[in-house]
């Protein structure tokens, strides 16, 4: 696995999560949300990092994580910064040019978080609520489309700032297949989603704290 085990700084790395329910572990432990999960599996990698100092409500939107964060005032700079936020701005019809202005300005204040670092930066795409069983009887193609609109928009600014990406998106369709996916409410996944959304943010994790270009 690229730069597995060849970050080990003198001092525990710093670690911060910023986003929304899905990121703040809605319905699940505070041990079974994704970033404490990836923080768990860069450790058995070798990496020497401290939990996640984490920045997330439910129902958050892009908007909300900024107040957050200014709210916050977490103290920099960060050996690797996740960033997972979206949903909720989707979920509340807001334009997607809106959108893309504020993801646009929350991965400047990220990559800042980082030491100026854009390569210690990774976003994670939005999941599908739509795929979900809390969203029965919804248009779930339409949900899926309007998601897929304001990842294209997320992983396109991602990339101009030079952050990394990773694409959990589908990992979320596929969940209803699979047993115990959600959380009781049928909406937030559950801590073996979770797992699955760290071990697909692992391998860009170990590259951001390794320095690996991409």
């Amino acid at each position: 696995m690229p730069g597995e085990g060849t970050f080990r700084a003198a001092r525990g790395a710093r670690y911060l999560a910023l986003g929304d329910s899905y990121t703040m572990g809605e319905g699940v432990g505070t041990a079974e949300r994704w970033p404490g999960q990836l923080a768990a599996l860069l450790r058995r990698a070798g990496v020497a990092i401290g939990d996640p100092v984490v920045i997330a409500r439910t129902g958050w939107t892009t908007d909300d994580l900024a107040a957050g964060i200014e709210a916050d005032a977490p103290a920099g700079p960060f050996d690797l910064v996740t960033l997972l936020i979206g949903v909720n701005d989707q979920y509340r019809g807001r334009r997607l040019d809106v959108y893309r202005g504020r993801m646009r300005a929350l991965l400047r204040r990220a990559v800042s978080f980082a030491g100026g670092r854009p390569g210690r930066l990774v976003v994670l795409s939005i999941p599908d609520w739509g795929a979900a069983p809390f969203a029965e009887g919804r248009d779930r193609r339409r949900i899926a489309a309007a998601i897929d609109r304001f990842n294209a928009a997320n992983r396109e600014e991602s990339m101009k700032a030079g952050a990394r990406y990773v694409d959990v998106t589908a990992a979320s369709r596929a969940a209803p297949a699979q047993e115990d996916a959600f959380a009781a409410d049928g909406l937030h996944p559950s801590g073996r989603a979770h797992a699955t959304w760290a071990r697909l943010a692992l391998p860009a994790a170990l590259q951001a704290l390794a320095g690996d270009t991409k």
